[in-house]
């Protein structure tokens, strides 16, 4: 699994952060790890350096699933360690949910299977 980490304008994009986000996100998804081949992570300060205020920090997580359209949520929270542990989460539930359907949907299936 391929992750990048993208920061805005506002937010020091340091390789202590990138090594930090990237291992939060290959050990909370590591059990699709087969299935994703590429994450890309945006962190940002929402309201910049200058406003300061609660839950300004955000994290956005895409997913790229084989097969699949990209999944994408989204966290805002107090400090980016929570911004992005919360979006790994969120990601985490989404990607059962749509691998659960995808599974079920598979089951349920009527239709004979295509000779060859």
């Amino acid at each position: 699994m391929q992750v990048q980490i993208n920061t805005d304008s506002n937010i020091e994009g340091n390789e202590a952060i990138a090594q930090q986000v990237e291992s939060t996100i290959k050990d909370t998804l590591d059990r699709f790890g087969d299935r994703i081949t590429h994450v890309d992570v945006h962190l940002s300060d929402e309201n910049s350096d200058k406003k300061g205020g609660d839950n300004d920090m955000r994290c956005m997580i895409e997913a790229r699933l084989k097969g699949l359209q990209p999944l994408a949520v989204t966290h805002q929270a107090a400090t980016l360690d929570q911004a992005v542990d919360g979006a790994a989460d969120k990601l985490t539930r989404l990607i059962d949910s749509t691998l659960g359907r995808l599974h079920h949907q598979e089951n349920q299936r009527t239709d004979p299977p295509l000779s060859s």
